[in-house]
């Protein structure tokens, strides 16, 4: 059976065999506790977290003790969130954050507006760019948390988080990054960022699933309180065991992600760049995002004269694409109504994801079968 070309790589990526190999071990020869302290398993265990901290913090440039392990970018952004304002509730209760942020961001600012705080949600232009200028005119007395993502996980772009960064200093906010589409696609320095929380996950860069991290700056200083009990692991802010495979496997998946990223990154961007060459040649497709500071594997575009249900049927044997976030449910994506899409072009929407195993061939093979399915609905639905 011939399965589409997997274009959604934003939503997830298959592993690289190197990562599989460099975790394997982990999972027969030494399965100990990490830990557990008292004899040689655990203490092998425990030399392999350690090295994947180390291994993690030197390629984003911080402290190793600055990395707390999670379960994924999820639970790294609430984490960050909720423990950051159950911490320093007392300074104020005022949280900026952006409409166009990941559910896993908006969610626990939704919970913690239930419970006395006030989040202020910024709007984005066309592109889906944050204005700074009205970033910094949103800063109150009592604001003391701002969350911005980094790369957007819909359609791609960059936010402007070095001008946001140097803003949240000046005034005192600290700042929190969901940085999980970023993290080995874009360099980040987090000696030369000046943020004080960024979540990362690893199935993102072909790494495994349920493994992630949150970076959290110990200098100055960042205060949160722990939201899951019962054990004293990862500096007492994340209880439960360590799962040394997966730890092990996101420290190799972001190593060859930063290794190889300039010649990837390349590839990657001439592939989306010739899909989009090809689709633009079409009447009626517009780009979502802006055209150039966007992730390189990242094109989002809406179609219009079509039905979207019946756009993502017909191509569902083509090629594996989204139409929003891997966690929308079939709702028409918030990102593409907050830069001014209507619902029905938000629901006819194509997310590519191109990604380390995608080919030239598999690029021209689905644009030239897309582009077919295009020209048939959009005849269907003439007048």
């Amino acid at each position: 059976m011939n399965r589409p070309v997997y274009l959604d790589n934003h939503a997830t990526t298959q592993i690289d065999r190197r990562v599989l190999q460099t975790m394997l071990p982990y999972f027969t020869e030494y399965f100990g506790n990490p830990s557990s302290g008292g004899h040689s398993y655990g203490w092998e265990a425990q030399s392999a977290v350690k090295a994947a901290r180390v291994a993690l913090a030197k390629e984003i440039n911080c402290s190793p003790e600055e990395i707390i392990f999670t379960s994924g970018a999820t639970e790294a952004n609430n984490l960050a969130i909720k423990g950051f304002a159950e911490a320093n509730h007392h300074r104020g209760k005022h949280i900026i954050t952006v409409i166009t942020e990941h559910s896993a961001v908006l969610d626990p600012c939704n919970y913690l507006a239930s419970l006395g705080f006030e989040i202020s949600y910024l709007p984005v232009d066309n592109f889906g760019l944050v204005d700074v200028e009205m970033f910094e005119q949103t800063i109150r007395t009592d604001t003391i948390l701002a969350s911005v993502m980094l790369a957007n996980n819909e359609i791609g772009v960059y936010q402007p988080i070095e001008e946001i960064a140097e803003v949240c200093e000046r005034t005192g906010v600290t700042l929190h990054t969901d940085s999980a589409q970023a993290v080995g696609k874009i360099p980040i320095d987090l000696q030369k960022l000046p943020i004080g929380m960024m979540s990362m996950t690893a199935h993102k860069i072909h790494g495994p699933k349920g493994v992630g991290a949150l970076f959290v700056r110990k200098q100055p200083r960042v205060n949160i309180a722990p939201q899951l009990h019962g054990g004293g692991q990862e500096r007492g802010l994340r209880a439960g065991t360590v799962c040394t495979p997966q730890v092990v496997g996101f420290a190799k998946a972001v190593q060859i992600a930063l290794e190889e990223r300039r010649t990837e990154m390349e590839r990657i961007l001439n592939m989306r760049e010739l899909l989009w060459r090809r689709l633009q040649q079409l009447p009626g497709i517009y780009l979502n995002g802006h055209p150039t500071k966007r992730l390189p594997g990242n094109l989002n575009v809406s179609v219009d004269g079509v039905d979207g249900n019946a756009l993502h049927a017909d191509l569902r044997s083509i090629v594996a694409v989204s139409s929003g976030s891997a966690c929308s449910e079939g709702k028409p994506s918030h990102v593409l109504l907050a830069i001014g899409r209507s619902e029905r072009l938000a629901r006819a929407s194509l997310r590519f994801g191109i990604g380390r195993f995608n080919t030239p061939e598999e690029i021209e093979e689905v644009a030239e079968r897309v582009s077919a399915v295009i020209k048939n609905l959009q005849q269907k639905t003439r007048p």
